[in-house]
């Protein structure tokens, strides 16, 4: 399947027509040419569709309130061991009074 140079030399003859061009005829050529712009083009479009997505995402991730961060102040002060539950603000704090009366031993009283 190999073309012989000496076919590609020889002259036309007038009974066999031209050989087609390799580009194609012209209206190939301007249809190939309007595909990779309309490609181009919706590369652009989706290039830049994605950046304005990456944007609002950044934006929106710098306004949220990371979820580890504490709303109760911690208390330094305080000799005993901290409970990190009440300090997160999970569970209400229990007064010191309490829980230096409590017995590690004994059941809570039940109540009628």
């Amino acid at each position: 399947m190999a073309i012989d140079p000496a076919e590609i030399l020889r002259p036309i003859t007038r009974d066999e027509p031209p050989p087609a061009p390799l580009a194609g005829t012209r209206s190939q050529s301007v249809q190939r040419l309007q595909i990779g712009l309309f490609g181009l083009a919706a590369m652009v479009l989706l290039v830049s569709l994605a950046n304005i997505i990456l944007k609002n995402a950044a934006q929106n991730e710098a306004r949220v309130v990371p979820e580890a961060v504490s709303t109760v102040p911690a208390d330094n002060g305080a000799p005993g061991a901290s409970d990190p539950l009440a300090d997160a603000g999970v569970v209400p704090a229990v007064p010191e009074a309490e829980e230096q009366g409590r017995s590690g031993d004994a059941a809570p009283a039940i109540q009628p």
